[in-house]
């Protein structure tokens, strides 16, 4: 589709919302998978002064009903093969499956609203891994801001930029859609499939390809296995998740240019990204301009470089808040205009920055703090670990202790006792994994990152755990 198709199908389909009587700052959900259909969507629903709240392709009927209900959506969107899901999710709210025609659509009939960049444009709601998912309120500045800021180094206007998960998360839409249609590049979207992301690269002949880590460690696997034409790859942009030296140096073997990562969340992004030429293996880089860090301690002091800390956010590409959540809104924005991140980090001397882990995740084991993070980077060193994911079990005697849950590459074995003693050799023996349980796979949340609740639900359940 091109940039003329889109605009003019997308003005269309905001004269259709606002011919059915929505009013600007209503919500239209979409429920929808990769595709031409819901960029059209995103942007219609912007156009006609609405608010889209996306609703990710992989949740149960149930969990899109408290979703349609908590943003009191006007209508859902929802593909086809989707659509069965919406309407079983008990809301009673309209569902289509299909868009309007703009042929249908009288140009006249309805006239577009002015526009205030401070008025929310999307909610984006999180998967909620701790609790209820909580709708993260964008405006249509913020949105901008956060495109303007992808562009600083990463995106350019002659990229192919290549986008293997959902844009109903914030990492896709706001890394990969927004920031390549400002400059007027052009986006691949598809859903992820090892083999579709490498036969789209090849195909398409993609500069840049966004990716989550344990998703780009079975593409590279898959390259592996059967190589393709990757030569017009400039940019591997790899976050949401900790990046391991291992899944770097194999990355950098396999397809030349070095993985990018990138530290951002849905309330905001990006919060820091290596550039080229500048890449720190390891650190989540620099902040762009415009983004201003801090690392403080649980009074709220700066630390100083080296010293953990949580990573405090300004900037303007900060959400407004959660969506008819004030509490949670003031727990997570000070007056000051700080987003408190709920993240670990710390920033050395030259003002690159390190990813420690999230507060809730860090295991207390006899009053010490071990991020799983540092120890999952251990056990990914070993040859025959091909996913690791590491959490804390409850232990009378020490609070809690370490459980790695391992996937080995295919045809290798090890025990335990020999994956003990290589950790020990990097990491501090209160460090080393007590247990190790081995899986087929591991539990992935609904945006591809390791799921370390479910690991530490699953440690109740897995017998010899």
């Amino acid at each position: 589709m091109s940039y003329r198709e889109l605009d003019e199908t997308s003005t269309a389909l905001a004269r259709w919302f606002l011919a059915q009587g929505l009013k600007p700052g209503d919500r239209v959900a979409l429920h929808w998978p990769n595709s031409i259909e819901v960029v059209q969507l995103f942007f219609g629903v912007f156009k006609a002064g609405l608010i889209a709240v996306t609703v990710n392709t992989r949740l149960k009927p149930a969990e899109i009903g408290y979703i349609l209900d908590h943003a009191e959506a006007k209508i859902c969107f929802s593909e086809p093969a989707l659509a069965p899901l919406a309407e079983q999710s008990g809301t009673g709210r309209p569902t289509r499956s299909a868009l309007p025609s703009p042929l249908a659509v009288d140009s006249s009939a309805a006239e577009l609203p002015p526009l205030d960049p401070d008025q929310p444009a999307v909610i984006l709601y999180t998967s909620g891994t701790s609790s209820r998912p909580k709708g993260v309120a964008h405006t249509h500045r913020s949105l901008f801001q956060t495109a303007d800021m992808m562009t600083q180094d990463l995106v350019r206007p002659g990229d192919a930029s290549l986008a293997a998960t959902q844009v109903m998360h914030a990492a896709a839409l706001n890394a990969v859609l927004l920031p390549s249609l400002y400059l007027g590049a052009s986006v691949v979207l598809l859903p992820f499939d090892p083999e579709a992301v490498l036969d789209a690269v090849e195909r398409f002949r993609a500069t840049l390809v966004f990716c989550l880590p344990a998703l780009w460690q079975l593409v590279t696997e898959e390259q592996t296995r059967k190589p393709r034409d990757v030569s017009s790859l400039r940019i591997i942009f790899v976050g949401g998740d900790s990046v391991s030296l291992a899944l770097q140096q194999r990355s950098r073997e396999i397809f030349g240019p070095e993985i990018q990562e990138v530290y951002g969340m849905t309330e905001t992004l990006p919060i820091t990204y290596n550039r080229q030429g500048s890449i720190r293996s390891g650190s989540v880089g620099q902040p762009p301009e415009g983004c201003d860090l801090r690392i403080v301690d649980h009074a709220g002091c700066d630390v100083a470089n080296g010293e953990t800390g949580e990573i405090l956010v300004r900037s303007a590409a900060n959400c407004i808040g959660y969506w008819n959540d004030p509490a949670s809104t003031k727990a997570a924005m000070d007056k000051e205009g700080w987003l408190h991140t709920g993240d670990l980090g710390s920033r050395d001397s030259d003002g690159y920055y390190w990813f420690k882990g999230r507060l809730k995740q860090i295991i207390i084991r006899a009053g010490s703090n071990i991020s799983p993070q540092e120890v999952e980077e251990a056990l990914y060193r070993h040859p025959a670990v091909l996913e690791a994911g590491v959490a804390g079990a409850p232990d009378p005697a020490c609070g809690e202790i370490v459980v790695a849950f391992l996937v080995l590459r295919e045809g290798r074995t090890v025990s335990e006792a020999e994956l003990r003693a290589f950790c020990g050799q990097c990491l501090a023996d209160y460090k080393v994994p007590e247990r190790i349980v081995f899986l087929d796979a591991l539990p992935k949340g609904l945006t591809g990152k390791v799921d370390r609740r479910a690991l530490r639900e699953m440690l109740s359940t897995t017998t010899g755990a």
